[in-house]
Parts: C-alpha cells; structure tokens; sequence
C-alpha cells in the first residue's frame, strides 16, 4: 500500500538528512521533491500546492534551519501536515434508535457488496444484530453475492426478486428487520459503470423516504483522483457522512487517500485492506501518515493481534513465562499465532524499521522461510526442544536431514532462538509499558527509517541514538542482508 508514495518520500527526507547544514536553497530543492513525490501518487494539484505551502512555511524558517537535527524536524512537520490533511477522524457510526439505517453506495466495481458484509461482520462482532438488504435490483449477482455473504457470516439477508422499485425493497427491509428483531439496517444500493442521472435520482428518493442515519460511499482506491471527482459528485447529492475506501491492499498509489478529505470535506471513515471479510478497518490519519513515511504501524498491529491471538493459549504462555519456561514449542506455537494475522511481508511492514528491509530483500519468502523453521523444531525432540545446549554437531546432522535442510541453518535458529528466550522470559510479569521499553532496545538497530528520530520525539519512547550507534546499526542491518542473500542464493 502506498508502496512508490513510500519510497519517493524516503528518497526526498534521505536527501535532506544528507546535507551537513540545511540552508534555505537545499531545503527548497528537498522540499520539492516531496512535491513531486506527492503529485507522482495522483494527489490532487490543489491539495498538494497547500499541503507545501504550509510545510513550506515551518521548514523554510530559522528555527527548523538551526536546530540540533533540522532534516529530522521536517520529517516531523511533513508527518503532522499528512495527518492534519487525511483527519480528523470520527470513528463513531452514530447508530441512534431502535434499528438505525446505513446506506451503502458507489459505483459498480467498487466493491460496494462485500464492504456491506464486511460493515456487517464488524457490527455483529460490535453486539449489533445487523440485518443486510440487498437493493442492488441492477445486478441480480449483486442479490446473489449478499445473500453467500449473509450466510458466511450467519446474518440475515432480506431480498426481493420480484420488485423493480429499491425504495420500496428498503422499506419492506425496514419492516423486516422488525420482525426479525434487528437493530442495524445496512441499505446496498445500486452502483453504476458512471455516475449518471437515473442512478443519482434513485439513490436520493431512497435518501428522502428512508431517512438513513449514516451515508456512506464506497470508492475504490486504485483509482487515484478519479475516486476523489467520484466522491465530490456524491456527496454534492447526497450528502455524505463518510467514505469507505476500498483494495488499498493492492497498487494504491495513495492520492486518493490524501486528497479525499481536503476535497470533498468528507473524512474516510474505513479502509479495506484485503479480500477477506475481516480486512476492514478504521481509518487513523496519523497511523496512515506513519506508514507512508516508513515507519510501520505498531498500534494497528497489536489491536489486530489482540483480536486474532487465542486468549486461552496466550494465558497458557504467560503462565510458563512466569516460571521462567520458553522452549522452541513455545516459539513455534507464537509464530502460528503471528500468521493468523495475515501475510508476512504485511505484517513486517507495520513493525518500525522494517520497510526499507523488505525493500531490499524481495526475493525472499518470508512464509516459506517461517515454515521451513517450523520442520526444524517438529525434527528435533523434546528434550532438544525444552534444551538447545544439547544439539551438538552430530544433533544438528540429523535434525537438518529431517528437516530436508542444512546443519547450518539449524545452529542458526538456535542462534536466533537464545536471545529471544532471554527476552521472552524477562517480560515476564512486566506491565506493557516495560515490555515496550525492551522491545525498543531490542528493535534499535533496526531503526533507520528517513525520519529518524520522529516516533521517539512524538512517542517519547527511549533515548536518541548517537551517531556511531547508527553506524554500528546500520552495519549490522547490512549485514543480515547480506547473510540472508547469501542463504537464497544456496538454496
């Protein structure tokens, strides 16, 4: 997501922090290529001429020139004008009375019908009892693909095959949800290949006879600018309470994003990052600005594991934590929990640091690398496994010949192993602010993303890194690079 966006402005904030001493000419010609970076990604020209004015005005001024780290300081002020431009946000649905309507639209291709069963899952999961009507009469696939959705997430679907009018399917959706004792009503109307006329007009006769509480537009990310001109049209109409943008797990060059709110003055409200029908989330500008600067997105990730993990299995692991127990099961079994979240590459890339790695390590696999460790433990016995003192040479041979892998790369996941024990077991019984304070020590080296020290001034987590701490950092990051290219190349 935002991929080119990402790295042309890494490009742009690497160019600044090159510079000795930042003067007002070299910091225009920075500037400007944040410019470009952001007129590359199909942000819209206005947007983005009073985006640079403002960030313009607080980086071409004597206090950012003559601070301690000025390079840093206007990544800091690039990331404040990203949020201030996407938010603010309001997550809340404003779900008021007995059964509440939601109106979906947008146009056809969107994915309109599996956002309304994605809305609806996130609801159910929420305590709502949301029933889905599909007034989609221009699609009879539209009718077909609601009522699998309704099923797959065990919610009702009302439909009527035989009625050419929507407004009079939503009122007797009203009427259903009544008597099936729902409390949220979810309207998925029809969607066009264009906006025209005929759509325009029936989507606000059933604006005006159903009174919906919450309008929301489903737009296609990929679509750049055009996904903004669609939701200016919109809410010119309707008057939208919110967007919804969809497939920002694919090529989104990320204008549209960008561009939406500063436009339309309607904020997103979600984002769908996948083809699954939990791949909805809430849209935070300051996550989102964090993630096309770098610099991953760490609270997303770990309200999503909170979501994922098994609690009973995650209590289970504190317990043998406390009493100073973390063997290789223990580490397989958190692995699997990590791939409940999703795609490695994905979730490597909401952790600080890490995006630029995977930049350059894209011929790698990190699924098939994970589950290559998984047939090393699953090799090795149980006392090995509780032990690694005891895998001596001739251990390793016959764990690797197990495992249809090198002796080598045995002693390296032991290597990899010991001081993650260490650490697992000295966040035992430590509260999540301690354990976030380790976690930083560990992850320091990893910590070169463009702009610097920007999470820790606005997060006040840990020290500053000095200058030959960074060098030693960077050396090793590099390293591992290479040991890790090294290994593709053998295999």
């Amino acid at each position: 997501m935002f991929q080119s966006l990402q790295d042309n402005l890494s490009s742009a904030l690497r160019s600044l922090a090159g510079k000795g001493k930042l003067t007002e000419g070299n910091m225009r010609d920075g500037l400007g290529l944040v410019r470009k970076a952001l007129l590359e990604a199909d942000v819209s020209f206005d947007v983005v001429k009073h985006f640079m004015s403002r960030v313009t005005e607080q980086a071409v001024g004597e206090r950012v020139l003559q601070s301690l780290r000025p390079s840093e300081q206007v990544a800091g002020i690039v990331y404040q004008e990203l949020v201030n431009l996407m938010g603010p946000i309001d997550h809340s649905l404003h779900l008021r009375g007995p059964a509440p309507i939601l109106m979906m639209c947008g146009l056809q291709g969107s994915g309109k019908t599996t956002t309304t069963g994605k809305l609806g899952r996130m609801l159910k999961e929420r305590g709502r009892k949301p029933l889905l009507v599909a007034a989609d009469l221009q699609r009879p696939a539209a009718i077909d693909q609601l009522h699998v959705l309704g099923e797959q997430l065990e919610i009702p679907v009302y439909s009527d095959r035989a009625e050419k009018d929507p407004v009079v399917v939503c009122k007797a959706g009203v009427k259903e949800a009544k008597r099936v004792g729902a409390d949220v009503i979810i309207l998925d109307t029809a969607g066009r290949l264009h906006i025209d006329d005929e759509l325009m007009h029936q989507l606000e006769r059933i604006d005006r006879q159903c009174s919906p509480e919450q309008v929301y537009l489903v737009v296609d990310g990929m679509t750049g600018q055009d996904a903004v001109n669609v939701a200016d049209t919109f809410n010119k109409r309707l008057n939208l309470d919110g967007v919804i943008m969809t497939k920002l797990d694919g090529d989104a060059r990320g204008g549209a994003a960008l561009s939406v709110k500063q436009v339309t003055g309607v904020p997103i409200k979600f984002i769908g990052t996948g083809e699954h029908l939990d791949a909805l989330e809430e849209f935070h500008p300051d996550r989102m600005a964090g993630r096309i600067l770098g610099q991953g997105d760490i609270l997303s990730l770990v309200e999503k594991a909170q979501a994922e993990f098994d609690e009973e299995e995650m209590k289970k692991q504190e317990e043998r934590l406390a009493r100073g127990e973390f063997t290789l099961d223990d580490f397989k079994k958190q692995l699997k929990q990590v791939t409940r979240l999703g795609p490695m590459r994905k979730i490597m890339a909401m952790i600080p640091g890490m995006g630029g790695m995977l930049n350059e390590l894209d011929d790698m696999d990190p699924e098939k690398d994970m589950y290559r460790l998984f047939g090393i433990i699953d090799s090795m016995t149980p006392d090995e496994k509780r032990d690694t003192k005891l895998i001596d040479q001739s251990r390793r041979r016959r764990i690797a010949a197990g495992a249809g892998v090198e002796p080598h790369q045995v002693n390296e996941l032991v290597k990899m192993f010991e001081p993650m024990a260490q650490l697992m077991k000295s966040m035992a019984g430590k509260g999540m602010r301690e354990r976030m304070k380790l976690f930083n020590q560990v992850k320091g080296e990893m910590m070169q993303d463009p702009a610097g020290g920007l999470s820790k001034q606005k997060q006040g987590t840990g020290k500053r890194l000095s200058t030959k701490d960074k060098a030693t950092a960077k050396r090793e990051r590099e390293k591992m690079i290479r040991k890790l290219r090294k290994q593709k190349k053998k295999k």
